[in-house]
């Protein structure tokens, strides 16, 4: 790197600092709201959207009673939409084609749609080697952000403004969304680390999930359990209300006339942010920051004792937070995290994991207790997705490196659906204002 440009960069910090600070005083005075949150966190409306639904709270007589969190999907519940799934079928497929087009396809459309899925797992002949092992990186979402835009350059119809090209687009990339994630992987895992490589090819009849653990794993094996329990876990990342920063940040770019690939790298951008798409791996380090300093994760007291030294900022991060409590929307509780835990237990019985378990379950019911007698909040907080998404990767042998673009894989599927609803409605560029409170220097 450039020393002295690293100087210079340093030096004009405190400069910047000085001039771009904008006190909360002038926030509350202008009625502006930082975040696109008002004062109570809610989300300022900004679209209407007919694809997905966050309920946390019922209307009472003009009051917002907080209520068991739910997460609807084109007018039907997640947990409907899982429920209704066989013990052995795979829900990926058929929920992605219900966010796309709004309708629950038949089986005979569910059939042709999981086919030409399977089907569009291709990418450009050499593409693998001269692009995802070209360059790689820790980064595996900076790594497929650049695939995506790479594959842009192999599309004639990259520009195109019909519908039917960004419908094209979107299936194609939430087909190979997949080996992008674990290709630049052990691209990354073989040149950074000395590891072993092996690129195992996905097969076109296998579903998203298993397709996944088979190009992940040296020996491809994996058991029926460990694909259902992934493809949950991605039926419950795959749209969150339309709200969400890399949902919005997926419009705004749709609305400015981009193309697909330039608005799905967008909204990879916006994911990767630590404070959107990484909170799983918080949770994770917490987890192993507990094992090493509680010598019995099945002692409630001792488990308890050493939370709230966590709250205190005087242990872990020092940020006072247990991760993976709490949501920004939810306060009763995540309808994911409901959803998943009973995946979770099966999986660690499976495992052999059960003292894990115990932790897990000491710390969802320890953990709202001493955050309302600290932080004196009574509103209700609850364990949100990723307080167990983390633990699933864990059980299911994926490196952390891939916990973001495992979400990435089944968000792309709320991405696309919106990007659609965009085009479709779309009449002027999302254009949001700024009110200048610049000091006139002039004289």
């Amino acid at each position: 790197m450039n020393e002295r440009l690293i100087a210079y960069a340093a030096k004009q910090r405190d400069v910047c600092v000085k001039n771009d600070t904008i006190s909360n005083e002038l926030f509350r005075e202008y009625g502006v709201n930082r975040g696109l949150r008002d004062l109570e966190g809610k989300g300022v409306l900004t679209g209407l959207t007919n694809i997905s639904k966050i309920i946390s709270f019922n209307e009472e007589n003009g009051e917002r009673i907080p209520c068991d969190g739910q997460l609807w999907y084109r007018g039907y519940t997640i947990r409907s939409l899982i429920d209704a799934l066989g013990e052995d079928e795979f829900g990926f497929e058929k929920t992605a084609y219900l966010l796309l087009f709004g309708e629950q396809p038949t089986a005979d459309e569910v059939k042709e749609f999981a086919s030409l899925l399977g089907d569009s797992r291709t990418l450009p002949t050499n593409f693998t080697r001269d692009v995802i092992m070209k360059a790689p990186s820790r980064d595996i979402m900076n790594s497929m952000t650049r695939s995506i835009l790479t594959l842009a350059s192999y599309d004639p119809k990259v520009s195109s403004a019909l519908l039917e090209d960004s419908i094209r687009q979107c299936v194609q990339l939430i087909s190979v969304f997949p080996m992008l994630a674990v290709y630049g992987y052990h691209a990354y895992n073989h040149y950074d680390n000395n590891s072993s490589m092996y690129i195992h090819r996905p097969l076109p009849e296998l579903s998203t999930a298993e397709n996944f653990l088979r190009m992940l794993r040296p020996d491809s094996a994996y058991t029926q359990l460990e694909a259902k329990v992934l493809d949950v876990v991605l039926m419950l990342h795959m749209e969150h209300g339309g709200g969400n920063n890399s949902t919005f940040t997926t419009r705004v770019v749709t609305s400015s006339g981009s193309d697909t690939y330039s608005s799905m790298a967008a909204a990879m951008s916006s994911l990767k942010g630590p404070k959107h798409g990484g909170a799983n791996i918080k949770v994770m380090d917490m987890m192993s920051d507990i094992r090493a300093h509680v010598s019995d994760i099945t002692n409630r007291a001792e488990v308890s004792a050493y939370l709230e030294k966590i709250v205190d900022g005087r242990t872990f991060d020092g940020k006072g937070l247990i991760y993976g409590m709490g949501h920004a929307v939810y306060s009763v509780s995540d309808p994911r995290e409901r959803i998943l835990k009973s995946y979770v237990e099966q999986l660690a019985s499976a495992k052999h994991k059960d003292a894990d378990v115990e932790l897990y379950r000491i710390i969802e019911e320890e953990a709202p207790r001493i955050i309302a007698e600290k932080r004196r909040i009574y509103k209700g907080v609850s364990p949100n997705v990723d307080f167990y998404s983390g633990f699933v990767y864990e059980m299911l042998g994926i490196p952390t490196e891939l916990y973001t673009p495992l979400f990435a894989i089944a968000r792309i599927v709320g991405w696309s659906a919106h990007r659609i609803e965009e085009l479709i409605g779309m009449g002027k560029i999302i254009r949001p204002a700024y009110m200048s409170v610049m000091e006139e220097k002039d004289t």
